[in-house]
């Protein structure tokens, strides 16, 4: 019975991973006419419209027990994902999957800096080969230092926050609270970004170059199925995590989420041609690596 629930969390992890990295692709299409600041806004009414509606239904719990811990939460995983989505329109994803999958060295190091957690010498192996590997896979070094390569790393450091803002004050939380919280957050960041893009005048490069400084359109057919996509799919996504989640041990469930990096490189591939050099996949192999020896070594296994 064990194994077979261990068996189902994987696969509740690895199918929500499998659609993310889908998804995640076409934001770069989506970049060509709307902006960040709008598909955000527009990603989280839809969400949150869908999310007010199954709690209508009775099934979903939607109020929390710590407003103030639960709105702080999403905010930091609110901000990461601003970042992450933002640079899904100047860099390949995987590049950016791997700047996000920094989290667990971020964790590692804050944990032990401001909560006073101790960290042997195994963890701290694991964060430096996690750390050569993310070089490895962004390479800032390739036409000179180009520091905006190192952006999605970022990403990693608020979803870090996030994550330990879950552990220390969302505990007892429903899963689906946290997520309506994390959709409003997003909500307001795209709608402060929305007016200050379309109040502050400035020139607005065409195509995807003009994702972050574009204020609000009127959305393409294209852009509007793929943002109620993305939507949908990111409810989808995220009740499979919390099934995975429910399902199994937490320090085994969380290392099939390593799995998006794979999945996103490969859809690139085969929807949009990128290539995956083999330096990209020694260095998300090392960021796997790290990530689970952190991942098992920080619940003592």
């Amino acid at each position: 019975m064990t194994s077979n629930r261990t068996i189902a969390a994987a696969g509740a992890i690895c199918m929500a991973m499998f659609l993310l990295g889908f998804m995640d692709n076409f934001v770069t299409v989506i970049a060509r006419d709307l902006g960040l600041w709008q598909f955000h806004l527009m990603r989280a009414v839809l969400a949150v419209a869908i999310l007010l509606a199954l709690a209508r239904l009775g099934r979903a719990q939607l109020t929390p027990r710590r407003r103030w811990a639960v709105m702080l939460r999403g905010g930091f995983a609110g901000v990461a994902m601003l970042i992450y989505f933002g640079c899904l329109a100047f860099l390949p994803i995987g590049q950016v999957a791997a700047g996000l999958f920094t989290a667990p060295i971020w964790v590692m190091l804050i944990s032990a800096l401001f909560l006073g957690q101790p960290v042997g010498a195994t963890r701290i192996a694991a964060g430096v080969i996690g750390f050569i590997g993310v070089l490895i896979v962004l390479d800032p070094f390739e036409n000179g230092l180009n520091l905006f390569a190192l952006v999605p790393v970022s990403a990693g450091v608020f979803y870090a926050i996030g994550g330990i803002a879950t552990r220390q004050w969302c505990d007892g939380e429903s899963a689906l609270s946290m997520l309506l919280y994390f959709f409003m957050s997003l909500g307001v960041f795209g709608l402060i970004g929305v007016v200050i893009m379309t109040v502050w005048p400035h020139a607005v490069p065409p195509g995807e170059a003009g994702f972050i400084l574009r204020a609000a359109v009127w959305p393409t057919p294209l852009a509007l199925a793929l943002t109620v996509m993305q939507a949908v799919g990111s409810i989808v996504a995220m009740g499979l995590v919390f099934k995975g989640y429910q399902w199994g041990d937490a320090s085994q469930v969380a290392i099939y989420e390593y799995v998006l990096l794979p999945f996103a490189a490969g859809w690139s591939y085969v929807l949009f041609g990128e290539p995956i050099s083999a330096q990209m996949l020694l260095g998300m192999a090392m960021i796997v690596i790290s990530g689970v020896i952190i991942s098992l070594r920080s619940r003592g296994v």
